[in-house]
């Protein structure tokens, strides 16, 4: 791909946080990126409104319903319109793409992550679930079609960042930091009184619904645990969680030689992405920049997993491997949407999701169908737990 050439941007999950924060980063550097595809779930009208602003190729709405919606509002422009989560699967594949946005939330993303990696696309990766539910699948697919998978997660990318030049060989272990959430030194009878609302409000990051509760309830960096153990090659022993409250140490690694490296910002979620849409280059951008001159202090804990259970069942699930990640994210995945109904309680989460992962049958070495069938398998269990 040529530097000279603007980067064609296909934008899984358009209307979401991470979607929506991505047209920004785009929109500091015109020079540098094009928007070639834009797609969403169920939110058409934001879907049209970026349409209409950036001029895509084309747009993907999955939701079926919403198609016509979207075709006539774009009936006067040279716009192609889809629809379905096939569509999806299909557009990622076109030969104008240059790198591939994965910003879809949950399991929903796992088939046009393998889709644009078999396409030979640059996968800048900020939908975790594909690689807790199918980590190997998607290594073993990223080294046979030679593609770049760049995290975009804060926490991967400035472990991605802290490894540039660095042999991974002489890695000791690598520190996943987390803020705490809104509930940082709560005990089991404060959670036992915390509501859908008190959860939502994160004390640093703005983000999605989803990924917001994961972070109150600590399975997002359960979830980032199985994540990095692909991305970097690491043995769960090698990964390790501890809690910092400022959010401006994103992560580190430490080495054989006892050195560390971190890599410190804002917590802004427009520099991993602008990061991995521009890799290996590094693009001027008028974001807030850290003031240490206004840091007074950086504090560290340690994580306490027997109050926030998510963490541990996440770190059990790592280790145990197989299909296990995949159970404990479709049983998460579902009591999240639960929580967020107000249909359960917030300490119901951990206790659902531990009956679920002691039910479903453990599969050693699954293949694709079989992670489809668990996940499959999993929801519909934990649905008859709610």
């Amino acid at each position: 791909m040529s530097e000279t050439v603007k980067r064609q941007i296909a934008i899984l999950g358009s209307t979401g946080s991470i979607g929506t924060q991505a047209l920004e980063v785009i929109d500091q550097n015109p020079d540098f990126f094009e928007v070639s595809v834009l797609t969403a779930n169920d939110n058409h009208e934001l879907l049209i409104a970026q349409a209409l602003k950036y001029q895509p190729n084309a747009v993907v709405i999955c939701n079926k319903d919403k198609y016509n919606i979207v075709k006539e509002a774009l009936k006067n422009e040279l716009i192609k319109v889809y629809a379905g989560s096939e569509a999806v699967e299909q557009i990622v594949q076109t030969d104008e793409i240059d790198i591939v946005l994965t910003a879809m939330v949950g399991f929903a993303g796992l088939s046009s992550t393998v889709k644009a990696i078999e396409a030979g696309k640059i996968i800048a990766l900020a939908n975790k679930e594909t690689l807790v539910v199918a980590g190997d699948l998607i290594s073993r697919l990223a080294i046979e079609n030679n593609v770049p998978v760049i995290p975009v997660d804060s926490e991967h990318s400035a472990i991605f960042q802290c490894l540039a030049g660095e042999n991974s060989t002489t890695i000791d272990k690598i520190i996943l930091t987390a803020s705490g959430g809104p509930f940082r030194g709560y005990g089991k009878e404060q959670l036992s009184k915390v509501t859908r609302n008190d959860a939502l409000k994160h004390p640093n990051w703005t983000m999605g619904a989803k990924v917001t509760i994961d972070s109150a309830s600590l399975m997002n960096k359960g979830l980032e645990m199985i994540e990095a153990k692909w991305l970097f090659g690491l043995k769960p022993s090698q990964i390790e969680v501890i809690i910092h409250p400022q959010s401006v140490i994103h992560s580190m690694v430490q080495f054989q030689d006892g050195s560390v490296k971190a890599q410190l910002g804002p917590p802004d979620m427009r520099l991993p992405i602008q990061y991995a849409l521009a890799y290996p280059k590094r693009l001027a951008n008028d974001f807030p920049k850290l003031n240490f001159k206004s840091l007074s202090v950086l504090e560290f804990e340690q994580p306490d997993t027997q109050t926030f259970r998510n963490l541990a069942l996440a770190i059990q699930a790592l280790e145990d491997g197989g299909n296990m990640p995949c159970i404990l994210n479709a049983a998460n995945e579902i009591v999240v949407k639960a929580f967020l109904e107000e249909r359960i309680s917030f300490l119901d989460m951990p206790e659902i999701i531990e009956r679920t992962l002691g039910k479903i049958d453990f599969i050693k070495e699954p293949m694709l169908d079989d992670y489809f069938a668990t996940d499959k398998e999993t929801r519909e269990f934990t649905n008859t737990l709610i």
